[in-house]
């Protein structure tokens, strides 16, 4: 994190308050998810973490938004964390929408002949060490908390039992890590702060720049606006209790078998 920029950003934040965070707020989904939380009154502070600044769409709410930057290395996400920890808010839901399925030089494998260690070493990166790191962060900070969710996107590609194309090892494989990953993490948070709920979450496919190259198979109806998944996404959030557990769900709130 800019600690000049994070310095900035989190001034005006009012202790004891309540809070939404957002990381991975400049995607196609996190941006959605920024967009409720912003006409949710609930929430006196909703702090936006991107790599990117903050764009100008968001800058009419800029008295509770609070935009940080990170480079998102172990790092930045401790500043930031140590930093929220602080100003002393009560974060009650938190949305890491952080993952890479291609880039420029990067496509999902159909073949293992394709499989190379570089490539899943970037997959796993964005979509397994980023949001683990967020919630090994975020559990000391929240070890207090009377209630919150952490939701993290996941994916049904990462069901093990579900799996019956194949392909897409590097993506598949990493959120099916991620997903043991938060597993695991439900268990102990279940004992340090047992008032927060950990959710692993399936968008469906959404009309994003990630499932872009992969829409003209997709079912008619099947396609959702970012907009749709946001809202789908915290309603969710919202009917889900503190059970020391983690739930895989889907945008419609069936669950996902592991």
């Amino acid at each position: 994190m800019d600690k000049q920029n994070g310095a900035c950003a989190l001034k005006g934040i009012v202790t004891n308050t309540d809070a939404a965070l957002v990381v991975g707020a400049s995607g196609g989904i996190g941006s959605a998810v920024l967009q409720c939380y912003l006409q949710d009154t609930r929430f006196a502070h909703v702090i936006a973490v991107s790599r990117g600044p903050c764009p100008g769409d968001f800058s009419r709410h800029h008295e509770r938004l609070h935009w940080l930057r990170s480079d998102y290395s172990e790092a930045s996400i401790a500043s930031i964390t140590h930093a929220l920890a602080g100003k002393g808010i009560a974060l009650r839901s938190i949305v890491i929408s952080n993952g890479i399925l291609h880039n420029g030089d990067l496509q999902p494998e159909k073949a293992l002949e394709k499989v190379s260690g570089d490539a899943m070493a970037t997959v796993f990166a964005a979509n397994v060490i980023v949001p683990a790191l967020w919630v090994s962060h975020l559990a000391r900070l929240l070890q207090r908390s009377a209630r919150c969710n952490i939701a993290v996107l996941s994916a049904r590609v990462g069901s093990i039992s579900d799996n019956r194309l194949g392909g897409w090892y590097s993506y598949r494989t990493a959120k099916a890590a991620l997903n043991m990953f938060l597993q695991t993490a439900a268990i102990e948070y279940a004992r340090r702060a047992p008032g927060v709920k950990l959710v692993a979450f399936h968008p469906g496919t959404t009309d994003t720049a990630l499932s872009r190259p992969f829409q003209k198979g997709v079912a008619e109806g099947k396609l959702f606006a970012p907009a749709f998944v946001a809202q789908r996404f915290l309603c969710l959030l919202q009917g889900l209790e503190p059970d020391g557990k983690l739930s895989f769900l889907d945008w419609d709130g069936k669950t996902v078998p592991w």
